[in-house]
C-alpha cells in the first residue's frame, strides 16, 4: 500500500509529477466545465427552469480544491 508523504518529505521529481497531475486535472475540468455550463444555459432557456442555473454555479466549486493544492 502506498503511503502518502507530506509535502516537505517529497523529492523534486515527485513534486513535479504531482504538479503535472493537478495541471492535467485542471485542464480537463477547464475544457469540460464550460461546455457543460453552456449546455445547462441552453437547457434553462428551452425549459424555463431557472433552478438549473444553481447546478452550473455549483460546478464551479469543483475547481477550488485543484487551485488550492
Amino acid at each position: 500500500m502506498k503511503k502518502n508523504k507530506k509535502l516537505p518529505e517529497l523529492t523534486i521529481e515527485e513534486l513535479i509529477k504531482k504538479k503535472n497531475q493537478f495541471k492535467g486535472a485542471a485542464i480537463g475540468l477547464g475544457i469540460v466545465m464550460p461546455i457543460t455550463i453552456i449546455a445547462l444555459v441552453v437547457l434553462v432557456i428551452k425549459t424555463q427552469n431557472y433552478a438549473l442555473i444553481t447546478i452550473g454555479l455549483g460546478c464551479l466549486v469543483a475547481f477550488l480544491p485543484i487551485f488550492t493544492s
